[in-house]
């Protein structure tokens, strides 16, 4: 009897799940901390994506631009297979609204707080929100100070809600992995409902320092690959003369992990938690129309 080839394992994309496409002259939101004094495109990032073999990416809606997704939402019209987004949405969108996103390929929601008053998100107007959201499928991505994380986490747990953390956590600068917050988030790792995203080492660490070896190790014996997922960060806003886009990723690849470690880190985990494994939401909304209404 001929024996049957053995089945070749197959090899999933690598997903870049954070990056940002904006341009300067877009309207900019009241009380913003930054604002860019260039363009980043989607052009020039996806020959980025080409060059560093990245075969998803997630673009997530910059703060400065609040909660008008436009730019975002056209970019998404583009790249309907390859690409997902998270929105900035106001506690008071509609449902209609949300589902038309979710047709736009929008997966979650950004919460931006660093530089900010706390909201209180267990009031009212947020936890109708959050039971949308669930509706949806969607995820809460927050960004915000270590030391503020682990009680915004519980109440978004409490609200049966996935949650997905920027940029190792943000611990302090001078702290790094020692940082109160940054442990206190490691605690969180046994919920098996929190993500956190390996990107934006620069921003918690000085230069030259072991923070991402450390962080990275400390997160994988916490969280387990399966919760961490890699991000470029581009264009590295604040940080741009820092590092570039093939530094973030080798900032991962040198940390000489297991290979099983970086295919989850850098590929499974983000192709299933974005839903690059399914077929994108139909829409009835024509795409050309979205285009033809933009303004820069």
């Amino acid at each position: 009897m001929t024996q049957a080839p053995p089945i070749a394992r197959r090899v999933l994309p690598r997903v870049d799940t954070h990056a940002h496409v904006f341009a300067r002259t877009l309207p900019l939101a009241d009380g913003r901390r930054y604002a860019p004094g260039y363009d980043a495109t989607l052009d020039a990032y996806r020959k980025l994506l080409d060059a560093s073999d990245i075969g998803h990416a997630v673009l997530v809606q910059p703060s400065f631009l609040g909660t008008d997704n436009s730019y975002l939402l056209q970019a998404l019209t583009t790249e309907r297979i390859r690409l997902r987004g998270v929105a900035v949405v106001s506690p008071d969108i509609s449902e209609d609204e949300l589902a038309q996103l979710n047709a736009d390929g929008i997966t979650g929601v950004r919460l931006n707080l660093v530089g900010q008053t706390l909201p209180d998100i267990g009031a009212a107007r947020y936890a109708t929100l959050w039971r949308r959201l669930s509706k949806l499928g969607w995820h809460v991505e927050l960004h915000r100070q270590a030391s503020d994380l682990a009680p915004l986490i519980t109440t978004l747990l409490d609200a049966g809600l996935p949650v997905v953390v920027d940029h190792f956590g943000r611990p302090a600068l001078d702290s790094g992995t020692s940082d109160r917050g940054f442990k206190d988030l490691l605690e969180l790792g046994s919920s098996g409902r929190v993500w956190v995203k390996i990107s934006g080492a620069y921003r918690c660490a000085k230069p030259g320092s072991n923070f991402m070896r450390e962080a990275t190790d400390q997160l994988i014996d916490a969280f387990g690959a399966e919760r961490l997922m890699w991000g470029s960060d581009w264009p590295h806003t604040q940080f741009e003369h820092a590092t570039d886009y093939s530094q973030t990723l080798s900032a991962l690849l040198d940390l000489r992990l297991a290979p099983s470690l970086v295919d989850a880190i850098l590929c499974s985990t983000a192709h299933s938690f974005y839903g690059f494994d399914k077929e994108p939401v139909s829409t009835d909304r024509n795409p050309l129309c979205r285009v033809a209404s933009y303004r820069a």
